[in-house]
């Protein structure tokens, strides 16, 4: 299947689609970091993205209609700047803010369905209208902008006008709010996942069910402690058991999320991987110390034995010392940009072009990439399936028509 990507970034979300069966026909990110990195994979052959061609530059630039040919899916995240917590959280005062480009692509390629990714901040009160104006737009991509018409004038247009409108173009829009450690990586990352179908297509779709809980690790970890034993944690090593011991006992025996496996923590991603290294030569690709990690109020790192804070886009001195990891016994020290591949499920021969805060501030973008492939292959099977459906309908037609 043909796929388009925009805001590319490391990579993460178009790596998830490559596995899953999609064929980026473009790969479009303004960032030269960024671009280097996918560059760099190409010429060192690695598979996914040997042949993926890679546009560097705004994609409000950029030629859609060099592009031949229907594209099945659109993917991408744009930049979260404008609605992060950590941000000024201005939205579309924001320059930054890329949703209208985004639905104007939509608009051009009319791609059988789409999957956005960006911040939870997005659903937060405070940008209530302006994110209602969104999902309209990319429900109506047809429904564009008028010149000087301010986005809340835009947004009352299209309340108005998208009930009785009968756009050539529409898509059903589904928004979904997810922890990715409940889908198998080992970080907390809560995202929003914007996923539209083209209003043609057959069948209903839904996002994803989650995979992992946070009641089986506590199980497995304090209950039948296979956690520590499978790490070969030596007992002298293991943390003392939580004071709470029989309320967790008690909060298993209630729990319904038992048939899944447990939460990813750092410990998890970590395994197999040596310590990085402060110089020479390491078989793992950018897996090196980084100086300079330190512990003050609101920066105490990510406990090994959970699923690792949310990895910040940036270096020294993020909120929170999300990229620090903090041992057992209270150390600390930042994530090699290796690990930090690891806890955003990267694969060990993907590299990370740059230094060791443009390879974080990369990775701190970037949609993990076993949740862009449970997310994207569910999306796969659904277009697959409406063919199928519609595949099967025109038959019907052409018999009665016979007839």
């Amino acid at each position: 299947m043909r796929s388009v990507e925009l805001f590319g970034g490391a990579g993460g979300l178009a790596l998830g689609g490559e596995l899953v069966g999609f064929k980026p026909q473009a790969f479009v990110e303004w960032d030269r970091w960024a671009c280097d990195t996918v560059r760099e994979n190409a010429a060192a052959n690695y598979p996914l993205v040997a042949d993926w061609p890679v546009w560097e530059g705004d994609v409000r630039n950029f030629d859609w209609a060099s592009i031949e040919g229907p594209i099945d899916l659109v993917t991408g995240g744009p930049p979260c700047q404008p609605f992060s917590m950590g941000g000024k959280a201005q939205a579309a005062k924001d320059t930054r803010d890329m949703f209208p480009a985004a639905a104007e692509v939509i608009r051009t390629l009319r791609p059988r369905a789409f999957v956005l990714e960006n911040v939870k901040g997005l659903t937060r009160a405070a940008f209530a209208n302006y994110y209602q104006l969104i999902l309209l737009r990319l429900q109506f991509p047809e429904l564009v902008a008028r010149p000087n018409e301010s986005w809340f004038e835009h947004l009352q247009r299209l309340q108005s006008e998208a009930n009785s409108s009968h756009q050539d173009l529409s898509y059903t829009v589904i928004p979904t709010v997810v922890n990715a450690a409940d889908y198998g990586v080992p970080q907390h990352r809560h995202r929003v996942f914007l996923v539209g179908f083209r209003s043609d297509l057959e069948s209903e779709w839904s996002f994803p069910s989650s995979s992992n809980s946070a009641d089986a690790l506590l199980s497995d970890q304090w209950i039948t402690r296979a956690y520590w034993d499978r790490h070969r944690v030596a007992r002298n090593d293991r943390p003392e058991s939580p004071a709470s011991l029989d309320a967790i006992k008690a909060r298993v025996d209630r729990s319904a999320d038992m048939d899944m496996a447990p939460w990813q923590t750092v410990r998890d991603a970590l395994r197999g991987l040596p310590e990085p290294i402060k110089s020479g030569s390491s078989r793992y690709h950018n897996h090196y110390f980084q100086e300079g990690a330190r512990v003050y109020p609101g920066h105490t790192g990510s406990p090994v034995d959970l699923p690792a804070k949310t990895l910040k886009a940036g270096g020294h001195g993020v909120p929170g010392g999300e990229n620090m990891l903090r041992q057992v016994d209270g150390s600390v020290r930042y994530f090699s940009i290796r690990e930090s591949a690891r806890l955003q499920t990267f694969p060990d021969g993907y590299r990370l072009h740059g230094s060791w805060s443009e390879a974080m501030r990369q990775l701190g973008n970037a949609v993990p990439v076993l949740l862009a492939q449970k997310v994207v292959g569910s999306v796969a099977e659904h277009l697959s399936l409406a063919g199928l459906m519609s595949d099967v309908r025109s038959v019907f037609e052409s018999q009665a028509e016979s007839a």
